[in-house]
């Protein structure tokens, strides 16, 4: 934790500091291990028992959750041939914010020569009244397999909150060989219950997610991805390698309804334990 003045200098803020590195190698029997981990402030990781060979790690944020002014970083490697999926314990919820001071969560991966990276944090929840900037920024090698899901929910529906004061800056890179393969960014920033009502944004979804894969085999599996999809949602190839998927929902729980068949098909049923609890 660190202290921050507010602009009231008779207020401070304790803001919240998170910080973790991993990386992974291939071992002589194929399977994967840790070649370095580094954790710091109020993020830790821990390593479930692995399936099939593959490194399955769970970030856990003890701050239990983001507020404003706070930071928090991770760094993923998968390097030559290893396998690591990454989760978060639970949901990660965003808190409103003191003052204008954003909340801040970046995180960079790379998955180098034949390596498999899965990005599977479970629900982002914004609270009315929250400010978050968040960057994703992706390596991916060209003969490597990379999946994200970045599942978002906007105010708690069971606490009847909507929020008409919110900030989000959420932004996603994606680059192979040195150029970019997928670039996305969505900005909201105010009334945010009523820019979801429009039909041409979210028809009045209160949640939403994005898939990616990248993948040599993709374009086999986008099929069997459609089957799975309800008519808010769709999917496409932006090339042979490149599969996206895009989700409405009214709630989180519908959500996640959809999203777990299509991550079992995306991972082979290699979905991490925590989006079955």
């Amino acid at each position: 934790m660190t202290a921050h003045l507010a602009k009231d200098r008779n207020i401070i803020f304790q803001r919240a500091r998170g910080s973790l590195k991993i990386s992974t190698l291939c071992s002589s029997n194929s399977s994967s291990r840790l070649k370095d981990l580094y954790q710091q402030g109020s993020y830790r990781a821990i390593f479930p028992r692995p399936i099939k060979g593959n490194i399955e790690a769970v970030i856990i944020n003890t701050a239990g959750g983001v507020a404003g002014g706070d930071h928090f970083s991770t760094t993923v490697t998968a390097n030559d041939y290893s396998r690591i999926s990454v989760t978060t314990q639970a949901a990660e919820r965003i808190y409103g914010a003191a003052d204008e001071t954003a909340g801040s969560m970046h995180a960079r991966l790379k998955a180098k020569q034949n390596a498999q990276l899965y990005w599977l944090p479970q629900e982002t929840i914004l609270y009315e009244g929250s400010r978050l900037n968040r960057t994703l920024e992706v390596e991916v090698a060209k003969n490597s397999k990379f999946l994200m899901v970045e599942p978002l929910v906007f105010g708690r529906e069971a606490s009847g909150e909507n929020l008409h004061s919110c900030s989000l800056d959420d932004s996603v890179s994606i680059v192979s060989c040195g150029k970019p393969i997928y670039v996305d960014r969505v900005k909201l920033n105010g009334d945010v219950a009523s820019t979801l009502k429009r039909s041409a944004v979210a028809n009045g979804a209160r949640a939403m997610a994005s898939i990616v894969l990248v993948d040599p085999k993709a374009k086999t599996m986008i099929e069997g991805v459609r089957a799975l999809l309800p008519a808010s949602a769709g999917s496409s190839l932006l090339a042979d390698n490149i599969l996206v998927v895009r989700l409405l929902s009214p709630d989180s729980f519908g959500l996640r309804n959809i999203l777990l068949p299509v991550l079992e098909h995306l991972t082979q049923n290699s979905v991490p334990k925590n989006w079955r609890l």
